[in-house]
């Protein structure tokens, strides 16, 4: 941690010049605020920024462990303010993917292609591709926000990102041109913003699970107010944030840099209050950097290790043993007739599956029917948690974006910290409910 701390604190003061352009201006926000919506086909979390000279909006899908933004250069990037950062750069040696120096364009200089420029590796964690790309800066335009309502737009002239090439955009969602990267990096966006607009190097999602209106993506303190105005930070549990001790990019199936991702310490599991029996060595992360529980917005249902899965799921079905199951429709193996249910205010009226984080304060992450069970017909409603096989070289538990959505997540980076609401529908409220139509 001290060494993170240090890491950290150098990139500040590579930044202290940008934050000082900022200064200047007549409005310093104390938060900002970006929307994310579900995209249907991909399940994915698409949000929107504004970025280049002429501002372009650029929509990118929500990459919780990504090192950085980066986006598609190969087309359509024009900028009068495009800055490569130069290979020998200060923050080119302190960005901890591997790095180089750019060979030389067989062009002439345009975005992604600059002699001499420093060489990173974007990744599209959705599908596990990887390649060569250049680091550079541009200005990028964001709302900032009163924790309420939409504030002005302010502009941060040198965020530094990643210009990727257009096959790794295969797999993303429609329309999306990159992912924003919201990792425990020096580079990540709320580590690089936090520093230009000096706000808590804090961050909040509130993912919506309507796929035509917007949930949300707090940059910043709060409030985290939603209609009719319930200040949903008021109501936060917090657990610690663990770092993964494998800073080696390539350790995983897909590649993603582990220590940039955020991680829980997960105890045990309970289904309808009783201890699930399981291997809890699985609970911990390895020297290989493999185990324990992550959570990620680019997975779309929870996966867990086989015996994890498979004992889960059978003290969940049988905690409903009276309750017919239909045909299982995949990835799915319990599934359930919805008019069997019933319904309640936090979803279909099943057992709560509980992730016991700490013992000592109960604190314990609980997934409801809202969270634990997808439809997937009009009348079929399936447990939605998905086998991730014995020989896992990821996490044993990725808690996946259908078990975040109408939850609210704050990451705290300075203080290393999880503050969370398991779901914010006991409030009488949704993640779809922030006021984007009226201004502070």
């Amino acid at each position: 941690m001290a060494s993170l701390a240090v890491f950290l604190g150098r990139i500040l003061s590579l930044f202290m010049f940008t934050c000082a352009c900022i200064a200047e201006t007549s409005f310093r926000p104390k938060a900002l605020l970006l929307p994310v919506i579900k995209d249907s086909s991909t399940n994915q979390y698409v949000t929107q920024i504004s970025q280049r000279t002429p501002l372009v909006p650029i929509k990118l899908t929500l990459d919780l462990g990504g090192e950085s933004l980066w986006v598609d250069c190969d087309k359509d990037y024009i900028s009068s303010t495009y800055k490569p950062v130069h290979c020998r750069s200060s923050l080119c040696s302190l960005v901890k993917t591997p790095v180089g120096c750019g060979g030389q364009c067989f062009s002439s200089p345009k975005p992604g292609c600059n002699n001499n420029s420093c060489s990173v590796f974007p990744e599209n964690s959705v599908s596990g591709v990887s390649t060569i790309g250049e680091l550079a800066k541009d200005v990028v335009s964001i709302h900032s926000t009163d924790g309420s309502n939409l504030g002005p737009v302010v502009s941060f002239p040198r965020l530094v990102f990643t210009c990727g090439a257009t096959f790794l955009l295969e797999k993303l969602a429609n329309g999306v041109k990159g992912m924003a990267g919201f990792g425990r990096s020096p580079i990540g966006l709320p580590s690089q913003l936090s520093h230009a607009f000096r706000f808590p190097r804090k961050f909040a999602i509130c993912l919506s699970s309507s796929t035509t209106s917007n949930g949300v993506i707090f940059l910043g303190d709060g409030p985290y107010v939603m209609l009719p105005n319930v200040d949903i930070s008021q109501s936060l549990t917090y657990t610690p944030l663990i770092v993964n001790p494998v800073s080696v990019p390539g350790t995983t199936v897909k590649g993603q840099n582990p220590s940039f991702e955020y991680y829980i310490g997960v105890k045990g599991i309970k289904v309808n209050t009783k201890v699930v029996p399981v291997n809890t060595t699985l609970f911990k992360i390895n020297k290989l950097g493999f185990g324990g529980t992550r959570i990620s917005t680019t997975v779309p249902y929870t996966v867990l290790e086989s015996s994890i899965y498979n004992a889960v799921t059978n003290a969940f079905i049988s905690s409903i043993s009276k309750v017919p199951r239909v045909k299982a429709v995949a990835p799915f193996k319990a599934c359930y007739s919805a008019k069997s249910l019933g319904s309640t205010r936090l979803g279909p009226g099943v057992p709560s599956i509980e992730f016991v984080l700490q013992n000592k304060r109960s604190v314990s992450w609980m997934f409801f029917g809202a969270n634990s069970m997808v439809p997937v017909k009009d009348d079929v409603f399936c447990l939605g948690f998905v086998d991730g096989g014995l020989d896992t070289k990821e996490a044993s538990i990725t808690i996946g974006g259908y078990q975040l959505e109408n939850a609210l997540l704050q990451f705290d980076l300075a203080r290393s910290r999880l503050g969370f609401m398991s779901t914010i529908l006991g409030r009488q409220t949704t993640c779809a409910n922030f006021n984007f139509t009226s201004k502070a």
